[in-house]
């Protein structure tokens, strides 16, 4: 079959829009606490918003992708985007915040489920994995640009009358500059729709256990020790990385005086460049060792870390935030792996199973905000260790029937 490499670009773009749109919710947190005089749980409730619609969507969007096919998921999945962000842009209240967030995760998590088998087939399976791992630093690239872009518009938007910064200075309220980036996202998911309205796409041919696959075998599934075991392993992962993500800024602001405009935005982003970085450092370290004994590696230095940046100096923790990304880089594709290597069959029905533990990402947050209120942002952080403590476990039970292939290995892994 002829590779289409346009498509394969246009994935690309993909991930980038994704990830820009998502990770930038951490640095913009005291933001909104700011702007809209929120308590900490109420600023929980915004990325709760966003990642519960991964929860709400995924394996729906599964299961309609059969009858209407990529082109047309990805057209609504940006649709939606596009009328969440423009909520926001226009409506400036806690409750349009809440609403925009979570149609605008409803949006990624139809994009999410399109574009890994489009991306199989489109760039031809044999190049599947060099693919995936060039989508992951893309994905990683954005992570880091968005907060940085959020940290020049707030610092810079007002009292400019000329170019782009002098449009939003009479769109964007004084007092509310972030504002500005969801009518650039607004832009963005407009231009996607056009982009790939005009775009033609090649026929994906699932193979059995790849498609979603109906309600019954995801009960079936749920009702496997190891399925479930998987499925809180995702939820503790993208938890972490959003509890921390999120609350990155806050925290400096809180403990240590850092502008979160500033320094909170900056140490956002190197928390997810780091994490990129990582992810390389990842791949090379999985041709050597046994994936279980590189997770439990990495997530013991995640937890010295994180230790450093809830004890140590604000210096200190401008470094161990950035590191702790560094560090939890190698946990999703290792849990994930670990996961479909561990059963024999409906594997795609079980990727529709973790892919919704990213609800995670809603609930770890959320858990924080409240015990924060309560007991202070640091104590309740300390919620962290318990989600990486499960991360860490996996390592030691984890029985997958093929192990990662190594130098070491290679004969066996072929058998």
């Amino acid at each position: 079959m002829k590779r289409n490499y346009y498509i394969v670009a246009l994935i690309m773009l993909t991930f980038f829009v994704i990830s820009f749109l998502t990770n930038v919710i951490g640095a913009l947190n005291p933001a909104f606490i700011q702007g809209f005089s929120l308590s900490l749980t109420l600023a929980a409730f915004l990325p709760f918003a966003f990642f519960i619609a991964y929860g709400l969507v995924s394996i729906p969007t599964g299961m309609l992708l059969e009858k209407y096919k990529e082109k047309k998921i990805m057209i609504a999945g940006f649709v939606v985007a596009f009328i969440g962000s423009l909520l926001l842009a226009m409506i400036h209240n806690y409750l349009s915040a809440i609403i925009s967030l979570f149609l605008i995760g409803c949006g990624m998590a139809m994009l999410q489920v399109v574009i890994n088998p489009l991306l199989r087939t489109s760039g031809g399976e044999e190049h599947y994995a060099f693919n995936s791992v060039l989508a992951q630093l893309i994905f990683g690239a954005a992570s880091f640009i968005s907060p940085m872009v959020y940290s020049y518009f707030a610092q810079n938007l007002h009292g400019q009358t000329s170019g782009l910064l002098g449009l939003f200075t009479h769109i964007v309220p004084a007092d509310l500059p972030w504002i500005s980036l969801y009518w650039i996202f607004a832009v963005i998911s407009l231009a996607m729709i056009i982009v790939i309205r005009v775009s033609r796409f090649p026929k994906v041919e699932l193979k059995a256990d790849e498609t979603a696959g109906p309600w019954q075998t995801h009960v079936m599934l749920f009702k496997k020790r190891t399925v479930i075991l998987f499925f809180i392993a995702m939820i503790c992962y993208v938890g972490t990385e959003q509890g921390i993500g999120n609350w990155i800024s806050k925290f400096l602001e809180t403990y240590h005086h850092y502008d979160p405009q500033t320094k909170g935005a900056d140490t956002v982003g190197y928390f997810w460049g780091f994490m990129t970085i990582g992810g390389i450092v990842g791949l090379l370290l999985l041709k050597i060792f046994d994936s279980r004994k590189v997770l439990i590696a990495f997530t013991i230095a995640a937890l010295v870390c994180l230790s450093a940046a809830f004890f140590g100096s604000g210096p200190v923790a401008l470094i161990a935030f950035p590191a702790v990304g560094f560090f939890a880089s190698v946990m999703y594709p290792i849990i994930f792996s670990l996961a479909l290597n561990s059963i024999d069959e409906h594997h795609g029905s079980f990727a529709g199973i973790m892919v919704t533990g990213i609800i995670g990402g809603a609930i770890v947050p959320l858990i924080i905000g409240g015990l924060g209120d309560a007991l202070g942002l640091r104590t309740g952080m300390f919620f962290l260790y318990g989600t990486l403590g499960y991360i860490l476990s996996v390592g030691f039970w984890a029985k997958p029937l093929i192990t990662n292939q190594t130098v070491f290995n290679k004969k066996e892994a072929v058998a």
